[in-house]
């Protein structure tokens, strides 16, 4: 998986959630519903981002795992304000994809991450010994 094209997905689909917000915002919606949105929307490419910063593969993971997180909140909020016709079918259908896509890297890299951190586990068991 490209880390590279995981931060550009996710920086692109927190600019297409700011946009949303903003169209939203302007039909006159709620903007608590809105904030909802707005927050976990942007938090997936946030964590990443910080994942590159990370101190330890623990760490590195924990933020994917987070960002996985929001990205399953993030779905949420799009099927809630779609069901309650805040937002069309094309603007739904089109971020719902992005956001898959999103979590399919994510949870492809999670557990890529995680098998090379055990197999570094069972280097350092070996070598202890």
């Amino acid at each position: 998986m490209n880390d590279t094209n995981l931060v550009s997905l996710s920086k692109e689909f927190a600019v297409n959630i700011i946009k949303l917000c903003e169209t939203v915002r302007s039909r006159g919606k709620s903007n608590v519903l809105i904030n909802q949105l707005l927050r976990c929307g942007t938090s997936i490419g946030a964590n990443i981002h910080e994942a590159n910063y990370a101190s330890s593969k623990a760490d590195f993971i924990n933020k994917f795992q987070i960002s996985l997180k929001e990205s399953y909140e993030t779905d949420y909020w799009l099927t809630i304000f779609h069901d309650s016709k805040i937002i069309t079918d094309d603007e739904y259908k089109d971020l719902y994809y992005k956001c898959s896509k999103i979590r399919r890297m994510l949870i492809a890299s999670i557990n890529t991450a995680k098998e090379i951190n055990e197999a570094d586990l069972q280097v350092k068991r070996i070598s202890e010994k």
